[in-house]
């Protein structure tokens, strides 16, 4: 049965591809981005964040069986804090109501391998107290620091965090709606080419990104993950972080804490 599924960051790397998967298979799929895209919002403001939710609910029905959230951005900026976290969870807030009308509801995000990396702890708490101006004040004073490079995995860590804490909610386990998150590794997208041109960012991103199985991954890999996680078959997983990283979490992370 073909199905109305919302994929943010629809126009390029794992969005695009994933888009692309669901439509092949008879899914109606609603693009969200900032450009080429069904709907056209900036998730980096409250009023595109509501903009993108309004109009993606036009555009269904007020029904969705499934929320994929893969927009993001990777830089040294307060702009990952906007995006990656308050991008994505006012995006999946806004849309929960249309996805308990579904029979079979589903909703994933796209995490990251950084996320188990340092962070800033204060921009980590503001973002899981839902606090955004507190969060965009905490993520500026890191960025004047110079110390820019630890807002992305703070995003990312804030984001799956996000997801273990409200996944068996009433509001989410308790409407049949399985959330999970997909970390991945290192994978060739738009976002990533600059990291591949610069020699230097690629011999760091590989020591700080091992991948000793298949090496760097495509982004029909992750939109493979997303895919099930979202198909009707998940029934029963959620709160799951599942790292899609050619074996980078499991050669970085001491095996103790499992």
């Amino acid at each position: 049965m073909a199905r109305t599924i919302a994929v943010s960051g629809s126009a390029s790397g794992i969005g695009a591809s994933l888009a692309g998967m669901l439509r092949d298979a008879g899914d109606t799929v609603i693009g969200i981005d900032r450009h080429d895209a069904d709907v056209r919002a900036d998730l980096s403001v409250p009023e595109g964040r509501a903009g993108a939710v309004a109009e993606t609910l036009e555009r269904a029905g007020g029904r969705l069986d499934a929320v994929v959230a893969c927009a993001g951005v990777s830089d040294f900026t307060i702009m990952p804090v906007k995006v990656n976290f308050f991008g994505v969870v006012g995006l999946l807030e806004g849309l929960r109501p249309a996805l308990a009308r579904a029979e079979a509801p589903r909703a994933a995000v796209v995490g990251s391998i950084s996320g188990t990396h340092p962070v800033d702890d204060a921009t980590v708490r503001a973002c899981l107290g839902l606090d955004e101006p507190a969060a965009l004040a905490a993520a500026a004073k890191v960025e004047e620091s110079g110390a820019g490079g630890l807002l992305y995995p703070s995003s990312k860590s804030a984001l799956v965090q996000w997801v273990r804490r409200v996944c068996t909610a009433p509001e989410w386990a308790g409407a049949g709606i399985p959330l999970n998150a997909v970390a991945p590794g290192v994978v060739r997208t738009p976002m990533s080419a600059p990291l591949f041109e610069d020699e230097g960012m690629f011999q760091i991103m590989k020591e700080a990104v091992p991948m000793p199985l298949n090496g760097f991954a495509g982004p029909e890999v992750i939109a493979e993950a997303l895919r099930w996680l979202i198909s009707p078959a998940n029934t029963h997983m959620t709160g799951q972080v599942i790292y899609v990283d050619g074996g980078a979490e499991a050669t970085l992370r001491d095996a103790s804490l499992f």
